[in-house]
């Protein structure tokens, strides 16, 4: 089991090296030229002179390598380098956005575990009931209509229709409801299709005949084994679910001018701001490969199967 896990550990480092080449390469082969840019976001025209001695000075000159080994040790020590719009460090910018994605990705998750859990196993233990067909046709609906045209209607209808809640900005719990709202339909719809997949899979196998000739009553193996089997098929789905949300929800987070990372590299893209982008990059390189090894970690001590072969390899 400890092979396992430090070998996991192990392979890590060679996909952030690789990740990280193409995180610098982004900035490296952009056919715009970044002491330019630089120098236009303060307002000023360069001439041909000034912008070769500045290149010279910040090592630009240099060959690939060099200037990929210069950056990685500047990120190594926690330094990603200065924004052009904000002149401001990238850490310091992210890290005036991150909370709010934070906070987006938590009540994205909460309402999703809220819904889908016990939506996804209803229609497993109601199969081919009005029930089931209802809420299949809802979550076909929820996976098949995107992100921005949901947002649009729930802006539409509780924003300008209703006069309820807010519809843009970020801050308080009003401003959260709808783009929190927006994220959760899909993935609620997607997990209770998930859920009912894994559900009617698990109630298939002998243990829940098992279990009802031994006189347990079929809602309390539905509880107590199959709820808990069904939910080990979906732990990786989910783990890149959350990577996503983490990474911030460009889309949801720009419609309703959620103050997150994902607004954030949006805004970088639009204004060349290559430090900016290369922070984020990185940053969504960090979120996926830890999420993928705690999920890999995750199913080592929730499924014994898996648990006691690894054992014995």
């Amino acid at each position: 089991m400890k092979k396992y896990i430090a070998g996991r550990i192990l392979f890590v480092i060679p996909i952030m090296l690789i990740l990280s080449i193409f995180t610098f390469g982004l900035t490296y082969l952009s056919p715009s030229d970044p002491v330019t840019l630089y120098y236009q976001s303060m307002g000023t025209k360069p001439d041909k002179e000034m912008v070769e001695r500045k290149k010279e000075e910040l090592g630009l000159n240099d060959p690939f390598l060099v200037q990929y080994g210069h950056w990685i040790e500047k990120v190594l020590h926690g330094d990603l380098g200065e924004s052009y719009k904000y002149k401001t460090s990238v850490w310091s910018e992210m890290g005036k956005r991150l909370p709010n994605t934070l906070i987006l990705t938590g009540a994205t998750v909460f309402l999703t575990i809220l819904f889908a859990v016990p939506l996804g196993i209803l229609c497993a233990a109601y199969q081919n009931s009005f029930l089931d067909y209802l809420l299949r046709l809802i979550s076909f609906l929820g996976v098949s209509m995107p992100s921005f045209w949901v947002g649009t209607l729930l802006m539409y209808a509780f924003g300008v229709r209703l006069h309820l809640l807010p519809i843009m900005g970020s801050g308080d719990l009003a401003h959260l409801i709808l783009p929190a709202a927006t994220l959760a339909f899909w993935m609620t719809s997607l997990y209770i299709r998930r859920l009912r997949g894994s559900a009617l899979e698990e109630m298939n196998k002998d243990y829940m005949i098992g279990g009802m000739a031994k006189g347990f009553s079929r809602a309390s193996i539905i509880m107590k084994q199959v709820l808990p089997n069904s939910l080990l098929s979906v732990i990786t789905m989910f783990g890149l679910s959350i990577g996503s949300l983490l990474g911030g929800a460009t889309i949801v987070e720009t419609i309703f001018e959620w103050q997150g990372v994902g607004k954030m590299a949006v805004d970088a893209i639009s204004l060349k701001d290559y430090p900016i982008i290369q922070g984020y990059v990185l940053w969504m390189a960090v979120i996926y490969v830890s999420i993928n090894l705690i999920v890999d970690l995750l199913y080592q001590f929730l499924d014994p199967r898996i648990r006691l072969g690894g054992g014995k390899s």
